[in-house]
């Protein structure tokens, strides 16, 4: 009976192209690798792919344009902090990008699930399970900034209401989205992510 009940439990892991099995309850950071993470964002859409262009907006992309945009609302940002946020939507590589709607509506288990995925994501890399508060925040304001420059050059937002949903983006460079094909996400998410940790002298 209990070999019967083992056999017919839900599967919660996650076989990679790297042959590596990602359990989402319990994930362990030896079963995360750069190149699924990079291979899974940059083939996530934004926006649930509603979004102009010839190619989907990627969630690859989009890490590194929130990466760009923490470096240059603090500067000096250290590399470890920089690598945290072209981190910091990791889990989507496994969990998919979730609009904020939804994920309002699914509650904090959803939360938990990816807090937890995202843990063992930074202890893989050298970056602190838990994050400092102020780190978190700059992440978060890049973010937000982000999402106001894709809601309204690819989203089909008015700057009034991603004004009214994401703020204002202060600080920062006008910027022109244009998305990538999803080989060129993926490359460009995988050489930063390389560059970063090299220069914040940890093992890859």
């Amino acid at each position: 009976m209990a070999r019967l009940q083992k056999l017919i439990q839900p599967r919660a892991w996650q076989r990679m192209l790297s042959g590596r099995r990602l359990d989402l309850l319990d994930p362990s950071p030896f079963d995360v690798e750069i190149e699924d993470i990079a291979h899974g964002l940059a083939r996530v859409a934004r926006w649930n792919g509603q979004t102009h262009g010839d190619h989907a907006f990627s969630v690859a992309q989009h890490c590194l344009v929130v990466e760009d945009f923490a470096g240059l609302m603090r500067a000096g940002l250290s590399q470890r902090w920089r690598l945290a946020a072209l981190l910091h939507d990791a889990p989507e590589y496994v969990v998919g990008d979730l609009i904020s709607p939804f994920k309002a509506a699914v509650g904090l288990d959803y939360k938990a699930l990816e807090n937890k995925l995202l843990a063992a994501i930074h202890m893989r890399f050298g970056v602190p399970a838990k994050l400092p508060e102020e780190i978190t925040a700059l992440i978060k304001r890049a973010d937000r900034a982000a999402a106001h420059y894709e809601a309204v050059q690819l989203a089909g937002f008015s700057t009034e209401e991603a004004m009214t949903y994401f703020g204002v983006p202060r600080g920062l460079p006008t910027v022109k989205l244009m998305p990538m094909p999803t080989k060129e996400a993926q490359r460009r998410y995988v050489e930063r992510f390389k560059a970063l940790v090299a220069g914040a002298g940890l093992a890859p």
